[in-house]
């Protein structure tokens, strides 16, 4: 069971990222520094505990290189993905038994402007950045109220949480069979997308797509070019479309295996392309 704790979306100041987010009706809520003394955050929290991280450096140039410096840097965005887990150390072991490189169970806190200092445990899993393809696990030590929340911005909103992760992957093949080995999923569905300029395979059931480079012109090629292998795209979940249409500001409306999509206009978002699926929560 994959379920959706937070996606995080990277860049070189925090500030311009919530404004962006703030102008398309998603005003994300500030959240302190964390405990490596380099990065701080904000977040966009849903009603189904999920959330969206936006997280840059403190100082300019001043990067954790561990924890997606080269997407802060590089305005990334995308960067990373994480699942809850009942226990880290326990999920820890299954996946080293399956052969897996996994790093921790680690402790980490960030301190909230109200001074409350939130904590947690984290372990990362595979060989490419911290929650690059397979997601990092993640388990609260505080309460998780302490965390997130819903945002205010979002109390009337017809989104309930983060829906999906697409992950930007050189090799279609090797991805789906490295998360068929880590989750027991079954074979995905394979699709032809050429809008999105990408060969797609979703797994039902769960919140994952890959997207592999239709040619190397192209926008997705690109982003692996600078990137590697990561997070491309996020789909936030809706029940009404027609709903979410009339709130946000949207420019162009896609079938995603058999579910409608909405999107964002990229330019306003620093080039970040980010959508509404309409499908039920959970």
């Amino acid at each position: 069971m994959l379920t959706i704790d937070h996606v995080t979306i990277a860049g070189p100041k925090l500030e311009p990222m919530q404004a962006a987010f703030a102008a398309l009706g998603l005003a994300a809520d500030y959240g302190g520094p964390h405990s490596n003394g380099l990065t701080h955050m904000a977040g966009l929290g849903f009603r189904d505990g999920s959330y969206i991280e936006l997280i840059s450096s403190l100082q300019p140039g001043q990067i954790d290189a561990a924890f997606w410096g080269h997407h802060i840097v590089g305005n990334g965005g995308p960067c990373a993905w994480a699942v809850q887990v009942a226990d880290v150390a326990t999920e820890a072991t299954r996946l080293r038994s399956l052969g897996l490189k996994v790093d921790g169970p680690t402790y980490y806190n960030r301190r909230r402007p109200d001074g409350q200092l939130v904590a947690w445990d984290l372990a990362f899993v595979g060989d490419k950045g911290a929650g690059a393809t397979l997601p990092f696990l993640i388990k609260d030590i505080t309460p998780r109220s302490l965390r997130v929340q819903p945002s205010a911005s979002l109390a009337t909103a017809p989104l309930w949480g983060v829906a999906e992760v697409i992950l930007g992957v050189g090799d279609l093949t090797a991805a789906s069979q490295l998360f068929q080995r880590a989750y027991g999923l079954e074979p995905p569905q394979p699709a032809e997308g050429p809008a999105f300029g990408a060969k797609l395979a979703h797994f039902s059931a769960s919140p994952v797509t890959l997207a592999e480079p239709l040619d190397s012109a192209g926008w997705l090629a690109k982003r692996l070019s600078r990137f590697d292998d990561s997070p491309c795209v996020y789909l936030l979940g809706t029940t009404d479309l027609a709903a979410a249409r009339q709130i946000f500001s949207t420019v162009a409306e896609s079938d995603w295996f058999g579910r409608r999509v909405l999107w964002f206009d990229p330019d306003l978002l620093a080039g970040l392309r980010l959508g509404l699926i309409e499908q039920a929560p959970g």
